[in-house]
């Protein structure tokens, strides 16, 4: 277990979380304690990835089989040019050292499947989604359900976004069984059938705009700070520069 006292080093990086009444000393080891297994290292893993080095979590895993490519470097801000060829779990794990030598990166050059997401997942205490695809996105609502982890997810597209947070394991103030995935979308819709960011595109900025909201989402979770987005998504829209909060509930 990562020793969760700060050094003189670890206090002046953090001065300006330490004093936030909402984070201090003990939020902060909170942080150093953490560990966080964040699925890709691409458009959303990237400004999460960075943002919880740069917050102090203690440990980070990074879940991603590609490499990086030219066309990656639009939105996924951890590779650069001399990294294109790279695995991306490799060229993130350099890039979070030389952000944050005190955060230690567990790269797993692997796909997420359900043969091995299980074993991947039991090493942390929250994951976070960065993934590119609705199978993966299931996978990871239903595993963390059944291990009780909670699950910060987003999906982006175009110029549009969503984050929320899952703890279906969990009950509410009134003592109500917290929302699963699928009370939000009961079933994925048929293959093909939404495009890709390949095929349809999307802006660079608009991954950073989300993937920065889900390291905030996760900061909260860790530290105890402010309410999560438990029981509501939060929708972006990039062109039309506005947010919109819609709740939902347990269905059954």
């Amino acid at each position: 277990m990562t020793d969760a006292a700060l050094n003189p080093d670890e206090i002046a990086r953090y001065a300006r979380h330490i004093v936030l009444a909402e984070i201090g000393g003990s939020g902060q080891q909170k942080l150093k304690a953490a560990r966080v297994l964040v699925i890709g290292a691409g458009g959303l893993g990237s400004p999460v990835l960075s943002y919880l080095a740069a917050a102090g979590v203690g440990l980070l895993g990074v879940a991603d089989d590609d490499v990086v490519s030219l066309s990656n470097l639009q939105r996924q801000i951890l590779h650069d040019t001399e990294t294109v060829g790279m695995a991306k779990t490799e060229s993130a794990a350099r890039a979070l050292d030389r952000l944050n030598p005190h955060t230690r990166v567990v790269p797993h050059q692997t796909r997420l499947t359900r043969e091995n997401a299980v074993d991947i997942m039991t090493a942390y205490d929250l994951v976070v989604d960065g993934s590119d695809n609705i199978e993966t996105r299931y996978l990871l609502a239903d595993t963390c359900e059944a291990l009780k982890i909670p699950l910060v997810t987003a999906a982006v597209g175009r110029f549009d976004g969503s984050v929320t947070v899952l703890t279906p394991y969990d009950t509410d103030a009134k003592g109500k069984p917290c929302p699963r995935y699928r009370d939000l979308f009961p079933q994925a819709p048929p293959s093909g059938l939404v495009p890709s960011c390949a095929e349809a595109g999307v802006i660079g900025a608009l991954t950073g705009v989300i993937g920065t909201l889900e390291a905030m989402e996760a900061i909260k979770l860790i530290t105890g700070a402010g309410e999560p987005l438990i029981g509501r998504l939060l929708l972006y829209d990039g062109l039309a520069a506005g947010f919109q909060t819609i709740r939902y509930s347990r269905k059954g």
